[in-house]
């Protein structure tokens, strides 16, 4: 019996997808519940599983195609069972085996480890792949449930590069003499490559224009003196580690910092609907984190609820999920206020856009020594400089920079966050 599989619902307000590589060809067994393509929706890369154990029958779509919701992209022939798909290739055994014995090739264990290795692999990681022209089945994924990540790709690459393979290729067979290598481009020769944009780039071109297009945008900038903050940080972070298992950085103090500041001045927190505005009495903290396929913002939900280590907690998850392309929808939808942290790129200053449809974003840069006055004398002090973006539709500049100077007063006298100061 022939089973349509369909697109599964995909999250909050997202409708449609495109079809980024099927994990399973027609002919081939599958599962209940195997992933048997991946789809591109606008925030993240999704596994499509198959619902039966069977057969792939057809694709109905091709890589590339858009699909909506609820529709059919491939056909499985249910109850067929594994030993049927293995039975044309033992058929064709006997005509392979005079080639096998003429040639080395893999084992079926090897051949079969190669293919799954090509199933798991996501969009980004098969590009790599086929530009660094490195061979996956010889690298170790460090991604979740080993899964290979871009950057063990480009790890690969690079050690190739200084000769880490040269020892490998050379105990190999000495193949046939190859053919001359083709000419290398001399003097101005120049070559440009054209790459269709991803459908999560092209959702973060259109998000980010609109922002633009449709939001008042106007930046304020403060600095603010680390010293506090560091010395805390210096102080606690063995202990912090120890109890909670897990890093104390400094985007934590800047959440809870944020919460302050949005408990204050409420339109910082809220958004234009039409006429209306929508105010929110709790925090949700979108975090842009850099993924391989672009910028994402998983949310940490109640983060005025939450303490330190939770926060953290979430941070550390989001980011090692983001690596690995497991973040989900739910980790990405809603969010009232978005922090973006260019300083660990080591940006000094810059002037982050809004992520519609809320009303402000607060970027934070990298710390520095710099001169400052104190009580009359100039001494060295590690500053950063902070920078509030923001809807003027909404929020006036005298609410905006009210809000970043509480984030800077929170920040440098610490025990402001524990008074509720």
């Amino acid at each position: 019996m022939a089973t349509e599989v369909k697109v599964p619902v995909l999250g909050e307000s997202v409708t449609e997808g495109t079809i980024a590589e099927w994990l399973k060809q027609p002919g081939e067994a599958v599962a209940a519940d195997e992933p048997i393509a991946s789809l591109e929706t606008d925030k993240v890369a999704v596994d499509v599983p198959s619902p039966v154990a069977g057969i792939m029958s057809q694709h109905v779509v091709a890589v590339g195609d858009t699909v909506e919701v609820g529709a059919v992209i491939a056909i499985i022939e249910a109850g067929a069972s594994a030993a049927a798909a293995a039975a044309p290739a033992a058929a064709t055994a006997p005509a392979a085996a005079p080639a096998a014995a003429k040639a080395e090739s893999p084992a079926p264990a090897a051949t079969e480890e190669l293919l799954n290795a090509a199933q798991t692999m996501s969009p980004a990681v098969r590009r790599a792949v086929l530009e660094h022209g490195v061979d996956p089945s010889t690298i170790k994924g460090t991604g979740k449930d080993g899964r290979l990540t871009k950057e063990d790709v480009l790890a690969a690459a690079e050690a190739r590069k200084s000769g880490a393979g040269a020892a490998a290729s050379a105990a190999a067979p000495s193949p046939a003499p190859a053919a001359p290598a083709a000419p290398v481009a001399t003097g101005g020769a120049r070559g440009e490559e054209r790459v269709k944009m991803t459908r999560m780039r092209q959702t973060i071109a259109k998000r980010l224009k609109a922002a633009q297009d449709n939001a008042a945008l106007l930046t304020t900038f403060n600095d603010v003196d680390m010293t506090a903050v560091m010395e805390a940080r210096d102080k606690y972070k063995d202990l912090f580690a120890k109890k909670h298992d897990i890093r104390l950085g400094f985007m934590g103090f800047f959440a809870k910092a944020a919460c302050l500041a949005l408990k204050d001045v409420p339109a910082a927190n809220a958004y234009i609907d039409g006429d209306e505005i929508i105010y929110h009495d709790y925090v949700d903290i979108s975090v842009a984190v850099s993924a391989p396929n672009g910028l994402v913002v998983p949310v940490i939900r109640d983060a005025d609820k939450k303490g330190f280590a939770r926060i953290e907690q979430d941070i550390a998850d989001f980011g090692a999920r983001a690596k690995a392309g497991t973040l989900t929808m739910e980790d990405m939808s809603g969010g009232t206020f978005t922090i973006s942290n260019g300083g660990v790129f080591g940006s000094l200053m810059s002037t982050p856009i809004i992520n519609p449809p809320q009303s402000a974003v607060l970027g934070l840069h990298r710390i520095e020594d710099r001169p400052v006055v104190r009580n009359g004398q100039i001494v060295i002090r590690p500053m950063m400089y902070l920078a509030l973006s923001y809807d003027h539709r909404l929020i006036d500049g005298r609410e905006a920079v009210t809000a970043l100077k509480i984030i800077k007063d929170a920040i440098e006298d610490p025990t402001r966050m524990l008074i509720d100061l």
